[in-house]
């Protein structure tokens, strides 16, 4: 029986295209009737595409959509009372305002007062009442955006998909927009579905926010648990500012991270490897002796309502907002409250990745030599005067009957960009970046479609095209026959 609560439920989608391409992968939501849900991630996470195969312009290539309970995932998109909103307006030029909003209800034949009805509610909704007859060339990039809107919702779709919509307003106009919005919702009380790459734009207007990154959910909760409790790494970075630091549970209630102790709020296990996320704001200056650090403060910008105050403390970098300024070389200390710190659980980012054993029974990845012994990965193994590799019972190993994989930590892999380098094994491209205090976590993409967690000191950018250099020494090898 369907929950009567979710208008849509989206049952473990994925889409992959024909170049192999995995943009969304094992997409699970629940959106209840009338809730305003947006979809939040950096460009290429998948949130437009997951957007288009609610809408039909795009069709999952596994798992169901299922509209108040029925599956929809093969209906066309003329079908299913749900409409789109583009960042692209896609108006037409040649017709007024009033012929605009009711291009769709003349396509479907509606009776020309109810047309009249409809388009005049709708206009007084997007505060355009009187515009009918205007051009749509001569509206501002608001007025035209609104006119989109009312286009849609002149439909009276039980859900209204919104793709970007405000991306190519200036600022001013985006944030009054923001508020319009949220007031249509609250009004309409239809679902809203809404797509951006903007924090401050999800945490306005949304009564839940899913975090996507790399075609996956990273967190689905409340503007107030996305910010306040982040469940990873990658959402304490993409939502707001934050200060995130590898550390250890050192006692009860008490971890130890940037140099310094500290108390918190989370009970961690004693020994527990942890990431602990403070918020800029949740740090005060204070004097060199009194906080649970101190440092030197290297950078000082006046961000209007507050000044953000970067300080060298040890090997780490502490960026701090608060409304008192600071002088660059002054000594200062740092406290943080129990409460301004949020503990995660860190993750294994050991990279596992398989490498192959060559008819000349040597290891091999990616095509290149690695030079490490095979007779010490595979147990009771040893080497022939021809060099082949005989197994326990003196059998010549067949390659193709033995699986291995190697691992290797982020730390103990190397970015160069000299990719002719004949120490690289293999390219990739720079897909995400996250500063933890002291160092960059990367997330690589690379040509064997095998993603590489990578840790550095320097920093690169988003898109940058780099060799890695996996030394064989690093690695750890496990065998299965």
């Amino acid at each position: 029986m369907a929950n009567s609560e979710n208008i849509i439920e989206l049952k473990h989608i994925s889409r992959t295209f024909e170049d192999g391409f995995a943009a969304v992968s094992d997409f699970n939501l629940e959106v209840k009737r009338g809730e305003f849900v947006t979809f939040l991630g950096p460009s290429g996470c998948g949130k437009t595409t997951t957007l288009r195969m609610i809408a039909g312009f795009d069709m999952p290539t596994e798992g169901d959509i299922l509209l108040d309970g029925k599956d929809i995932s093969k209906l066309p998109p003329n079908e299913r009372p749900i409409n789109t909103v583009f960042q692209r307006y896609a108006l037409f030029p040649h017709m007024n305002i009033y012929d605009n909003i009711a291009f769709g209800l003349k396509q479907k034949k509606t009776p020309k007062e109810e047309i009249r009805k409809k388009v005049k509610k709708v206009l007084e909704l997007v505060d355009l009442e009187g515009f009918e007859k205007r051009s749509v060339s001569t509206l501002s990039g608001g007025q035209q955006q609104r006119v989109a809107i009312a286009r849609a919702l002149v439909n009276e779709p039980e859900i209204l998909l919104l793709d970007e919509p405000l991306g190519a307003l200036d600022l001013k106009m985006r944030k009054e927009m923001q508020i319009e919005l949220k007031a249509m919702h609250d009004e309409l009380g239809i679902t809203f579905i809404y797509v951006t790459h903007d924090q401050e734009e999800a945490l306005t207007m949304s009564d839940k926010i899913v975090v996507m990154s790399e075609g996956r959910i990273q967190q689905i909760g409340t503007p107030e648990d996305i910010y306040n409790e982040p469940q990873n790494a990658f959402v304490a970075d993409f939502i707001g500012e934050s200060n995130i630091f590898n550390g250890i549970m050192t006692g009860a209630l008490e971890a130890r991270f940037a140099g310094g102790h500290f108390k918190c709020v989370d009970d961690v296990a004693e020994g527990t490897q942890i990431t602990a996320v403070v918020r800029p704001e949740d740090i005060e200056i204070v004097k060199p002796g009194e906080g649970q650090i101190r440092g030197r403060v290297i950078s000082v910008i006046f961000k209007g309502i507050h000044y953000e105050i970067t300080v060298q403390s040890g090997r780490y970098e502490v960026v701090i907002q608060s409304t008192k300024s600071a002088k660059v070389g002054d000594e200062v200390g740092m406290k943080v409250e129990p409460d301004g710190i949020h503990i995660m659980i860190a993750e294994d980012h050991t990279n596992i990745f398989p490498v192959d054993m060559n008819r000349s029974h040597r290891l091999e990845f990616n095509g290149k030599e690695l030079w490490t012994s095979l007779t010490q990965i595979i147990k009771g193994s040893r080497r022939n005067e021809n060099g082949e590799l005989l197994d326990e019972n003196g059998e010549v190993i067949d390659p193709e009957k033995i699986h291995i994989s190697a691992a290797i930590e982020p730390q103990d892999i190397q970015m160069t960009d000299d990719i002719d380098d004949e120490k690289v094994l293999v390219e990739g491209t720079i897909s995400n970046l996250i500063y933890k205090g002291d160092h960059y976590s990367y997330v690589l993409n690379t040509d064997l479609g095998q993603d590489f967690i990578v840790d550095d000191e320097y920093l690169w950018n988003m898109g940058d095209r780099v060799g890695l250099i996996l030394p064989a020494d690093k690695m750890r090898f496990s065998v299965k026959k």
